[in-house]
């Protein structure tokens, strides 16, 4: 059972509707990147991935998984393993946005071309996903909803003398 009270998106559908944008615009061979392996939020997207590469009828070699860590260098090591050699997947997903403009520096050092020649995608939307060149496709965490819905619960945690954990949902966007 959880212990603490928590404010959030459902990162699985999150990852299950970015994947689908992906396979939506024709991508089949999409390689991703985990997040941190300790976080409940890197299993919840990868599972949402692997769901929705499922539902396309595509089979995810091991090869196109790789391990990060939320952090732009973890992105840059991923994408040695993703993106160089002649077989690269024609599109990235990648589990936070530090990660994918891990990606762009290593394509980019690679002669590679984003979004040329791989189409990519992060997760969080935040102030590097949108001043970035290429600008990340990316979900949208509501941040300020967050804040506001989680400042709520503390409120009424203290006025109601409240001993039971909230978990509050709020909305994502898939922004492009």
């Amino acid at each position: 059972a959880p212990t603490v009270s928590a404010v959030g998106i459902h990162d699985f559908e999150a990852a299950r509707d970015m994947t689908r944008h992906l396979t939506g615009l024709g991508h089949r061979d999409i390689g991703f990147i985990k997040g941190h392996p300790e976080h409940t939020s890197s299993g919840e997207r990868y599972r949402g991935f692997l769901a929705a590469m499922e539902e396309a009828g595509v089979e995810v070699p091991a090869h196109r998984i790789a391990q990060g860590y939320f952090t732009y260098r973890s992105g840059i090591q991923a994408a040695e393993e993703l993106i160089v050699g002649e077989n690269r997947p024609t599109a990235i997903f990648a589990s936070n946005d530090e990660m994918a403009v891990g990606i762009i520096e290593a394509a980019n050092a690679n002669g590679i071309s984003i979004p040329g020649e791989i189409s990519l995608a992060g997760f969080d939307d935040n102030a590097i996903a949108r001043t970035v060149r290429p600008r990340l496709t990316s979900v949208r965490q509501p941040l300020e909803e967050m804040g506001e819905a989680a400042c709520q619960l503390l409120v009424e945690r203290i006025r109601l003398s409240s001993r039971g954990n909230v978990h509050k949902q709020v909305p994502f966007e898939i922004v492009e």
